[in-house]
């Protein structure tokens, strides 16, 4: 069955901690809405969402899985994501698709670096906590409720509660079981502040609730219950067993009544241009206007080509639709519109606005791309989510010689996939760099390599992917003049630049005034500056966190020249930065470490060893604690083997980048040191061939 309007659909990314049992429960409400004959299981296999080969061997989640189901007449999108911090770039992709994030904690483990990481990524998006594996710990399930409204605020509420052996689920919003016993709280008490939460946010509403003198139905919430979904006024929270499947109608029931559809969630954001010049553009779920997609996956099978899957934000698209992919000037025909349930494909008439869907077999599109069926649409773009930054390296050499090119066509394959997925060339060592989100990541990567493309590898640690930038302001001018006998060379350029807040890149602005250089070199300028911030000043590392100003030069009515521009506009830029006071910056790490409670003192003594620190800790069950620290990358090369020594294997770890630092004037004389002596040893080589 196709959705009959935006009305009837909803779109739920499912995210959380690995082992918090996503896919399990994904399972268990397809098998609930009678989308699949029975629930399958990791343990054997056959599960919908991890058909993936390498998924099934390593029983976890690698790639967002799309499946659908129909319940009380409402069609329902369900994205699985992976929950392990090496791939929640990938994870992070289906927020680009759906209304609402539903955060699955399960109740056995509590509330991890994961789910902290989630529930931020989702700012701006519906949200909602799924409580899983209820049967196994119910003790348990009152503390961590604690835990969450400590850490996410008040605003999050049950509106469901688990019986005290965690067998089933009490209704507490649509039907109160009053009398029922619940494992903690009261199946009134926990109705009367979602309530009070949602009529506090409408004055009508209020007026209303205090005039009756009794409680509202759900049917004269559900306006406002929306509108406080979309502030982050509520986080509704549900209870749920997928193993037994205790609370799987509920949580159903929630989903199709009270989850946002298309025409209820928070607006997308959609641009035209970039920049200080980027305007909003109001894209809205009628099936009925020009029809605006974005493709938030790419998935490039070696057999089936590459599958380009899709959230219709706007119009109607159909087999035979004629479709334009960003500011291209021909279009695309449609020849199959597809609905995937896992690895399952199968044709479909149409998608409304607000569906998810697919096409196949277009190797022009790629993933973040704009479909669109009128030039109207050209030139906009879906504002990202807030992908992680991948600094985890390792180099790659051939392991047949002549696989060079092969193995820049795979990973080409593997960058359109993979938001958090780099790749480098390091002109020094002519190697091929990958970065990623961690050591499970990369070697996915090369497994994939293997599996997918038939392209062997041999791999070696890359250096630490340090940065430069500059501490202060400062104005530089540069003239590049040749004169070889017959044409000549001339340009002269003077910039200015200014340091910026860590993590915002490079910024390039055209100050010129009067055409003292002509509109078509500032780009040969631009270009030269560019160049320049791939060399660095200090040690030899990529700059950024820069401003770069050009606002005067001077040109050669004859030997102006765009390389002349693009020689006076790296030299320039070059100088400046000396002039600037360059600084090294080393990559910082989140880390979160899961041991024995009584190893705190062990652990903030290794921390301190590697120039972190302890950021905090927490409790958990059986004598355990989290502790959350910060520490170099470059310090972090032996931390996993020091772990296992100190807790006898018994210890668990997560690492992510956070930042960038600067490094200490001690590491910083070292690194500019090596850089000398690098380019030393090159200028000798050169002289040496010569």
């Amino acid at each position: 069955m196709n959705p009959a309007s935006p009305h009837t659909l909803r779109n739920i990314a499912l995210l959380g901690q690995a082992s918090s049992g996503k896919t399990t429960l994904t399972e268990r409400l397809l098998f609930a809405a009678k989308a699949i004959p029975a629930a399958g299981s990791i343990e054997r296999g056959d599960t919908v969402s991890d058909f993936d080969p390498l998924e099934k061997s390593m029983r976890h989640s690698l790639n967002v899985s799309l499946t659908h189901f129909e319940w009380a007449d409402h069609h329902v999108n369900l994205l699985d994501t992976p929950g392990t911090p090496d791939f929640l770039g990938r994870a992070f992709e289906a927020l680009e698709a759906v209304e609402t994030a539903a955060v699955v904690i399960g109740a056995d483990a509590g509330i991890g670096a994961v789910t902290r990481r989630a529930m931020r990524a989702a700012d701006g998006l519906c949200r909602m906590v799924i409580v899983n594996k209820i049967d196994l710990q119910p003790q348990r399930i009152a503390g961590l409720m604690t835990e969450l409204t400590e850490m996410f605020g008040k605003v999050c509420l049950p509106i469901n509660l688990p019986s005290p052996q965690g067998d089933r689920v009490i209704d507490c919003f649509f039907s109160p079981e009053l009398g029922a016993e619940t494992a903690f709280s009261s199946v009134a008490a926990a109705h009367d502040a979602v309530v009070d939460q949602v009529v506090a946010l409408d004055d009508r509403l209020m007026e209303l609730y205090l005039g009756q003198g009794e409680s509202l139905k759900a049917e004269q919430l559900h306006d406002a219950f929306e509108a406080a979904l979309r502030q982050g006024a509520l986080i509704p929270v549900c209870f749920v067993s997928g193993t037994t499947g205790a609370g799987t109608r509920e949580l159903l029931d929630v989903i199709a009544k009270l989850m946002p559809d298309p025409t209820e969630g928070n607006p997308p954001r959609f641009f035209r241009s970039q920049g200080a010049e980027a305007a909003a553009v109001e894209v809205v779920a009628d099936p009925n206007r020009h029809a605006v997609a974005h493709v938030f996956e790419i998935v490039n099978d070696p057999f089936r080509g590459k599958l380009a899957i899709f959230r219709l934000y706007q119009g109607t698209i159909a087999p035979g639709s004629q479709l334009f992919i960003g500011d291209a000037r021909k279009p695309f025909k449609v020849s199959h519109l597809l609905r995937l349930q896992g690895k399952h494909q199968v044709d479909v008439e149409r998608a409304i606005a607000g569906d998810i869907c697919a096409v196949a077999r277009v190797d022009s599109i790629t993933r973040d791309a704009v479909l669109h069926d009128s030039h109207d649409e050209d030139q906009i773009h879906l504002h990202p989510p807030p992908f992680p930054t991948p600094v985890f390296g390792l180099a790659l050499i051939p392991a047949r010689r002549g696989d060079e090119q092969k193995l820049s066509d795979a990973l080409h394959r593997l960058l359109e996939e993979d938001p958090s997925l780099a790749v480098e060339h390091d002109a020094e060592s002519n190697e091929t760099i990958i970065r990623g989100l961690g050591e499970v990541h990369l070697r996915t990567i090369v497994e994939q390599l293997g599996s997918r493309y038939n392209v062997k590898v041999e791999t070696r640690e890359p250096s630490v992917p340090y940065r430069e930038t500059i501490s202060a302001r400062s104005e530089t001018r540069y003239r590049h003049k040749k004169q070889t006998g017959g044409a000549g060379q001339f340009g002269e350029v003077a910039l200015r630049i200014e340091p910026l807040e860590r993590g915002a890149g490079f910024e390039f602005v055209d100050e010129i005034k009067g055409g003292v250089i002509p509109g078509h070199f500032i780009s040969a300028v631009e270009k030269g500056v560019r160049q320049a911030l791939g060399e660095g000043v200090a040690a030899g590392y990529p700059i950024s966190d820069v401003r770069v100003t050009v606002f005067d030069g001077k040109t050669h009515a004859v030997d102006s020249k765009e390389v002349a521009f693009i020689t006076a506009g790296r030299h320039a830029m070059l100088d400046a930065v000396a002039q600037a006071g360059p600084i090294v910056l080393e990559p910082v790490l989140e880390v979160h470490v899961r041991a024995r409670a009584d190893l705190l003192g062990e652990l903030s003594a290794d921390f301190a060893h590697r120039r972190g620190r302890i950021t905090g800790n927490s409790a958990l069950a059986d004598g355990r604690a989290e502790i959350s620290g910060e520490a170099p990358m470059a310090e972090m090369g032996d931390f996993e083997s020091r772990l296992k020594s100190m807790t006898g294997g018994d210890g668990s770890y997560s690492i992510a980048f956070s930042h960038f630092d600067r490094v200490p004037e001690s590491v910083q004389q070292r690194l500019t040191q090596e850089h000398q002596q690098r380019r030393a040893a090159g200028h000798h080589g050169a002289a040496t061939k010569e």
